[in-house]
C-alpha cells in the first residue's frame, strides 16, 4: 500500500507543479504561514473584543470546517474515479488495468489526499502562529497543542464529512436517521448544560488536556473512517448505466438562455453525479451552520442585524464557490471539436451560476426569519447575492474553466484573496454602522459585469492562442 500511496504523493506534485511550476506550488504553503505569522500579531487587538476561549472555538472550528469541505468528496467518488482522474490521473483510475480493486484505490486516494492537505494547509497555519508566538508573549507550548488540536479537528471534519456522505450514497434514510441521531445529541448535551461544543473534543482536548479525551477523540475519527470504508460501495466503471432524456426538455424550459443546450448539459451533469444534492448539503449547508455557530458567540458583543450581515457576507463568499460546482468535472477540451468558443462555454456557466443563487437567496431568507431579523431581510438579501455575483466574477477573471485547480497557484490565490478581501471588509463595515447602508453593496454586481466580460475575453484569448 505505501508504495502505491506513494506514486499517488508524487503524481499530485508532478500534475500541480506542471501547472504552476514546481517553487509556485511549493510556496503556496509559504503563503499560509506567512498569513498567520502576520495573524498572530492582532491578537493584542482582537483579545479585547473576541475572549481567548471564544477565539480558541472560533479556530478549531474553521479547521473543522476544512475538513468537512474536503471529506465531502465520499459523495462524488464515482466521479472522481470515471470523470476526473480518467485522463489525467493514470493511478487513481488503475483498477482497469491493474490487479487493483476500486476498494484499495480510494483508500489510498482518501490518506494521500488527508496528507496532501495536511502539508498544505494544518502544519504551514500552526509553524506560522509559533514563529510569531514568543514575540506576542504566548507560551510555545501552546503551539505544540495547537498542533494536536487543529489537526484532530481537520481529521474529526475530514472523517465526519466522509462518514455522512458514504452514509448519503448508500441510503438517504439512513442518512435522516444519522442527522436526526446528532441533532438528537446536540440538544441533549445543551439540556444538560454541558452544551454542543462539549461533544467537540479537539476543543475539549485544547482546554483540558487529558489522555482520556485525547483517546476519545482519536477514536472517534477512526472510528468513522473505518466505518466510510466498510460502507463504501464500490461501482464499477463499466457499469451500464441508463437515463431517460433529459436535455431536449431541458433545453426548452433554458430557452431564454443564449446556449440552453449547455446549459441543460450543466443541469444534467449536477443531477445526475448527486452534486445538485451532495454538493448543497456538503459545500453549503454543512459549512454555513459551522460558520452560524461561530458567528453566534459574538451575540453579546454585536446587535443582532451585524451578526445577520456578516453572516450574509459569508454566504455570499460560499455561494461564489457554486461555480466550481459547474465546472469541476469540466474542461474546454471535448467542447474544441463543436462550434464553440470559450467565451460561449463561459457565458453558459455564468447563467448556470445564476440560477443556483435560488439556493443562498432562499436561505438567507430562512435564517433571517428564524433569527428575527425579518425587518432587515432587503439589505442581507442584497449583500449576499451582491458579494456572490463578484466572487463569481473575480473567479472567471483569475481561473476561467479551471477554479478548483488554479486557485492552488500562489499568486492567483494572493490575487484573489485581496480582490475579495477589500471590498468586503469596507461593506462589512458600511453594514456595521447603519444595515441600510448595506444596500450600497449593488455597486459590486456593477464591477463584477465589467470584470467577467474582460475575464472571458482574456480566457478565450488564452485558449485560442493554446491551439
Amino acid at each position: 500500500m505505501f508504495e502505491f500511496f506513494l506514486s499517488m504523493m508524487k503524481e499530485e506534485w508532478r500534475i500541480h507543479s506542471t501547472m504552476f511550476g514546481s517553487l509556485s506550488f511549493a510556496l503556496y504553503p509559504v503563503l499560509i504561514f506567512a498569513i498567520a505569522f502576520m495573524g498572530a500579531f492582532l491578537l493584542p487587538l482582537i483579545r479585547p473584543i473576541l475572549p481567548f476561549g471564544d477565539l480558541a472555538l472560533v479556530t478549531h472550528a474553521l479547521f473543522l470546517l476544512l475538513g468537512l469541505m474536503i471529506g465531502a468528496f465520499g459523495l462524488l467518488m464515482n466521479e472522481v474515479m470515471e470523470r476526473r482522474f480518467g485522463q489525467s490521473s493514470s493511478l487513481a483510475y488503475a483498477a482497469r488495468s491493474l490487479p487493483l480493486s476500486e476498494r484499495f484505490i480510494f483508500l489510498n486516494f482518501v490518506v494521500k489526499d488527508t496528507v496532501y492537505y495536511f502539508v498544505l494547509w494544518v502544519l504551514p497555519f500552526v509553524a506560522g502562529f509559533a514563529v510569531a508566538a514568543p514575540f506576542v508573549g504566548i507560551p510555545l507550548t501552546v503551539p505544540a497543542l495547537l498542533l494536536l488540536t487543529l489537526s484532530l479537528s481537520f481529521l474529526t471534519g475530514l472523517a465526519a464529512a466522509f462518514f455522512l456522505s458514504i452514509v448519503y450514497t448508500r441510503s438517504k434514510w439512513l442518512f435522516a436517521a444519522v442527522c436526526v441521531f446528532i441533532a438528537a445529541a446536540a440538544v441533549a448535551a445543551h439540556l444538560a448544560g454541558t452544551g454542543a461544543v462539549a461533544l467537540f473534543l479537539p476543543l475539549a482536548l485544547f482546554r483540558t488536556f487529558s489522555w482520556e479525551t485525547l483517546l476519545a477523540a482519536c477514536a472517534f475519527v477512526i472510528v468513522l473512517a473505518a466505518l466510510s470504508i466498510a460502507l463504501m460501495r464500490p461501482a464499477s466503471a463499466a457499469r451500464a448505466k441508463h437515463h431517460r432524456d433529459m436535455l431536449t426538455p431541458l433545453t426548452r424550459r433554458f430557452s431564454l438562455f443564449p446556449y440552453p443546450a449547455l446549459a441543460a448539459k450543466d443541469c444534467i451533469d449536477l443531477f445526475r453525479s448527486g452534486s445538485a444534492v451532495g454538493q448543497t448539503l456538503f459545500s453549503f449547508l454543512l459549512p454555513l451552520g459551522v460558520i452560524w455557530f461561530c458567528l453566534s458567540l459574538l451575540g453579546p458583543f454585536l446587535p443582532g442585524y451585524s451578526i445577520l450581515l456578516l453572516f450574509a457576507v459569508l454566504t455570499g463568499v460560499i455561494a461564489s464557490t457554486m461555480y466550481i460546482w459547474l465546472t469541476m468535472f469540466d474542461s474546454f477540451g471535448p467542447y474544441a471539436c463543436l462550434p464553440l468558443s470559450v467565451a460561449d462555454v463561459l457565458k453558459s456557466k455564468i447563467c448556470g451560476f445564476a440560477v443556483l443563487q435560488l439556493i443562498p437567496a432562499a436561505f438567507i431568507v430562512l435564517v433571517t426569519v428564524l433569527a428575527g431579523e425579518a425587518a432587515y431581510l432587503l439589505p442581507a438579501l442584497v449583500l449576499c447575492l451582491s458579494v456572490s455575483f463578484y466572487g463569481l466574477a473575480v473567479t472567471v477573471y483569475l481561473t476561467g474553466l479551471s477554479p478548483s485547480v488554479l486557485l492552488y497557484d500562489p499568486r492567483v490565490f494572493v490575487l484573489y484573496l485581496l480582490a475579495i478581501g477589500v471590498p468586503l471588509v469596507a461593506f462589512i463595515a458600511l453594514s456595521f454602522m447603519n444595515p441600510w447602508y448595506a444596500m450600497m453593496s449593488l455597486v459590486l454586481p456593477a464591477a463584477g459585469w465589467w470584470v467577467a466580460r474582460r475575464g472571458v475575453a482574456k480566457w478565450d484569448r488564452k485558449e485560442v492562442a493554446g491551439f
